[in-house]
């Protein structure tokens, strides 16, 4: 088995490669230092989606075979998670956007609240929820998590993810003066979406229901002709993010917070079993 740290460098190298060699090409060709209509490259885009997916599952099966990758979706299938949990992952960061921009509007702002995907939007959120989140949070956030804790680990995954990203910002004309906004956007992300994932019991289906969340409500649907709903939107989850992880320290896995007990607690009784805090599910 591939230590955390030789596993999570590889798996970055390779996801970052993936990605990056599939979508920086269309951005080149929007500046003109390649040839061809920009849209072209649009397919290669796509599948550079794929790079946590593809990066995880090559690394999983490397190290263990079939068994392990069946062992790393296994969580997609972990679903007897008390209700709480669903609503948080889904609502809660979106709820809170539309909350502030509401009392934004009553100050004076005009603008829409919400920022609600069209069907096929809602569909790509889904499927791109799924092929991240088996990298981040499946394969990469456990091994980072035994290394350096739940809040440090959340940080690195949090700034990974960000970079990641950078190719996507890039070809979509994201303003060079927003990039701080997004490292803030996806680190709060991060801390907001491990806690969901401790106390869910390690539920990689819950990580794809927190981060479909973030598509059911998108502040970069404002842009570029509003900023403020993305600031907004990266504060709400660096407030949040900071909230539900505040008690955790170096150890190796988070301390639960009141509500997360309360969560955890509902699930043992409807198991009709008690579990120790912070404990997958079978």
């Amino acid at each position: 088995m591939t230590s955390g740290k030789r596993g999570t460098a590889s798996f970055f190298l390779l996801t970052f490669a993936l990605t990056w060699l599939l979508q920086i090409p269309g951005v080149l060709a929007q500046r003109g230092l390649l040839p061809g209509d920009p849209a072209h490259y649009l397919p290669l885009a796509g599948l550079g989606l794929f790079g946590p997916l593809a990066a995880a599952v090559f690394l999983t099966w490397r190290e263990g075979g079939s068994a392990a990758v069946r062992a790393l979706v296994a969580p997609l299938l972990r679903y007897r998670v008390h209700a709480g949990w669903y609503l948080a992952a889904l609502v809660l960061p979106a709820g809170f956007l539309s909350l502030v921009l509401w009392l934004l509007n009553s100050a004076g702002r005009h603008g829409p609240t919400a920022y609600l995907p069209s069907g096929s939007a809602l569909l790509f959120g889904l499927v791109v929820s799924f092929v991240e989140e088996v990298g981040w949070r499946g394969y990469a956030l456990p091994r980072l998590m035994e290394r350096f804790g739940g809040f440090a680990a959340s940080v690195v995954l949090g700034v990974a993810w960000y970079l990641w990203h950078l190719p996507m910002f890039a070809g979509q004309g994201v303003p060079p003066n927003l990039f701080l906004v997004m490292l803030l956007y996806f680190v709060g992300a991060s801390l907001f979406m491990t806690w969901i994932f401790e106390g869910s019991g390690n539920s990689l289906l819950l990580m794809v229901v927190a981060h479909l969340g973030a598509h059911l409500n998108n502040s970069h649907r404002a842009l570029p002709s509003e900023v403020l709903p993305l600031v907004v939107h990266a504060i709400v989850y660096a407030s949040l993010g900071w909230l539900v992880m505040r008690k955790v320290g170096s150890d190796r896995r988070a301390r639960p917070l009141p509500l997360e007990r309360s969560f955890r607690s509902g699930r043992a009784v409807l198991e009709g079993r008690t579990r120790a805090p912070g404990g997958g599910l079978g």
